[in-house]
């Protein structure tokens, strides 16, 4: 029975995904499926399922995997004021993200102590901290999952709901922290277990860049290096008293301050959720005993007024989202936010451990959060209008306004780019401020006048006047003021002035060279100038993001027949794409197409799910 309980459980981690893929659920998130099929094979259930020390290790392995990936979720550039820019939000109005969503979550904390006392005053729970905590607790990475489907992460309304759901995972996790040291009598050795990640974060910086250097298909050092960190930060907070999961999440905050790469984020995911996370929640249903929930009337009692409070704890931030945007959508991100289950599951895991909480009275727990887990999602997809405001597009910026830029802002798709346009010349201005939408006359294009107009607040600069060196000041301007990229138009070859942009990180355009190139791909190669040229056909680059089409060869992709690939890049290596080429994440193609096709092929790679 024993070995039949393991082999079941790995299985149903197989064939729920597929299961779901299969009969396209997406309204329910995976770790959602797993525990209610975890419940049906259960003691609840058929009973075909039962808890062994082999699945007991594995889910624990799972728990810390969780919060070691969560952990890594985290986004600290996200908590700095300089990369929350103001923008204006769907309704209108000027949005700060960070301060919005710092707000919001006050305005949870707040209610969730509320509604814990009242939980305690109706007598159906006595423990308002604990309760607190939960009431608080965001599932961040349902929260994040959502966004991504919807691609509204780089948007005001994603962002402000992104970090309004970091927060409901951080605070909630180290109040927990906090919570278990004073009961259990060690407040004070907590402060070592920070002391120890600080000191593994300024040790390893240095020996991981150089680890990813050397790491190889046999050795993966970068994964050693994360299990090194998971383990040694566990038995660090089981030694001072703390509890393994914050552990594990200071291990993944750590992880993700050494700047792993992309390819070291996915194999450790595919670690996590591929194998032991699934067992966690599979075992987390398993362990559910609904029979004892529903033959305690107090218990069962509480499973309403918790389902309840849990929607009801986050209402300060629907009423703070309506004031910056679209009631509709408020309304919707207001519901995302009532999502929790990652940290509701080892707060009570703690709680049981501490006998703060009866066996009963956590299943009800679960059952509530599992409840409002998959009633979140569909409310949020069903009310969320996505117009064409709440995609995600990259900021341009153009200086100056002449025959050369006026065709580019007009050719650039206005799907991918939000154009802004600059110049100090009255008759430009007068020329084309029919023509551009977006078109700002400055009294001058020094730097402080451009950053006074916002010109820096942009992904893309180019600096596109006709005096070479104007352009080159404000493109090194642009990158020292931290924009990804910057663009200068050179109409002469200067090499000083040429060598200066490239040791800034300033991208050039110079006419010269590109009528040569031009002029050779037309005699060399007719077909890729008419590419070039066409006006029906579109080149894209595009870097592939979405794991729908990693992992695949060339010829398996639905979409290949109607589109030409002309070269892949992997890393510092171009490829020569054949129809068995494997396109592997991260891998940026060069393909052209009919605009339209393109255009779609383009959004289905760059989706990052």
């Amino acid at each position: 029975m024993a070995q039949l309980s393991l082999f079941l459980v790995v299985l149903l981690a197989l064939v729920i995904p597929i299961f779901m893929a299969r009969f396209k659920i997406s309204t329910v998130p995976t770790a959602i499926a797993e525990i209610i099929v975890g419940i049906i094979v259960g003691s609840s259930g058929f009973n075909i399922v039962v808890s062994i020390h082999d699945l007991t290790f594995l889910s624990n392995l799972g728990v810390i995997l969780l919060m070691f990936l969560s952990g890594m979720e985290i986004n600290f550039d996200l908590l700095q004021r300089k990369n929350n820019p103001k923008a204006k939000s769907q309704a209108g109005k000027t949005v700060d993200p960070l301060p919005t969503a710092l707000t919001a979550f006050a305005g949870i904390v707040v209610m969730a102590f509320v509604l814990a006392y009242v939980l305690k005053l109706i007598g159906l729970f006595s423990n308002v901290i604990l309760a607190a905590i939960i009431f608080m607790t965001i599932a961040l990475g349902v929260v994040i999952a959502t966004l991504k489907e919807k691609d509204i992460l780089g948007r005001p309304i994603g962002q402000t709901i992104l970090l309004t759901a970091v927060l409901g995972e951080v605070i909630p996790l180290l109040l927990l922290t906090i919570y278990a040291s004073v009961n259990g009598g060690n407040a004070g050795l907590i402060i070592l277990l920070f002391i120890a990640a600080i000191i593994l974060l300024r040790r390893f910086k240095q020996p991981y860049l150089w680890f990813s250097k050397v790491t190889k298909a046999t050795t993966q050092l970068d994964i050693r290096l994360a299990f090194f960190l998971i383990f040694a930060l566990v038995t660090v907070a089981e030694r001072v008293g703390a509890e393994n999961i914050l552990g594990a999440f200071l291990a993944g905050m750590v992880m993700k301050l050494l700047e792993p790469s992309e390819a070291t984020k996915d194999k450790l995911t595919s670690i996590g959720y591929g194998f032991f996370i699934p067992i966690f929640f599979i075992m987390t249903g398993v362990g559910l005993n609904l029979k004892s929930l529903f033959a305690h009337p107090s218990s069962l009692m509480l499973l309403p007024v918790l389902v309840i409070f849990l929607f009801l704890a986050k209402a300060p931030v629907v009423f703070l989202y309506m004031r910056y945007f679209e009631k509709k959508n408020a309304f919707a991100g207001g519901f995302l936010t009532a999502t929790t289950i990652t940290i509701v599951l080892p707060t009570l895991q703690v709680a049981r451990k501490l006998h703060a909480i009866t066996s009963t009275q956590s299943d009800a727990f679960i059952l509530a959060a599992v409840i409002v887990c998959i009633v979140s999602p569909i409310v949020f997809n069903s009310n969320f209008v996505l117009s064409p405001e709440d995609r995600m597009k990259e900021t341009v910026t153009i200086v100056g306004a002449n025959t050369f830029t006026v065709p580019v802002a007009h050719d650039l798709h206005d799907n991918w780019y939000t154009i802004k346009m600059f110049t100090d010349q009255q008759d430009q201005y007068e020329t084309y401020d029919s023509r551009v939408k977006g078109l700002t006359l400055l009294d001058n294009l020094d730097n402080q006048s451009l950053e006074r107009s916002g010109a820096f607040d942009c992904d893309i600069f180019v600096a596109a006047g006709h005096h070479d060196q104007e352009n080159a000041r404000m493109a090194e301007y642009a990158k020292d003021l931290g924009v990804k990229r910057a663009i200068a138009r050179m109409n002469e070859v200067d090499s000083n002035t040429m060598a200066r942009c490239q040791e800034a990180g300033v991208e050039l355009f110079n006419f010269t060279n590109v009528r040569s190139a031009l002029m050779r791909a037309l005699i060399e190669s007719p077909t890729v100038y008419k590419i070039m040229t066409d006006t029906n056909n579109v080149l894209y680059s595009v870097k592939v993001r979405s794991t729908s089409y990693t992992g695949r060869p060339l010829r398996d992709l639905e979409f290949v027949d109607k589109i030409t690939v002309s070269r892949i890049r992997r890393g510092d290596e171009w490829l020569i794409p054949h129809g068995w080429t494997v396109i592997e994440p991260n891998d940026i193609l060069i393909f052209s197409g009919e605009f339209k096709v393109a255009d779609r092929v383009k959004k289905l790679l760059s989706h990052q799910n």
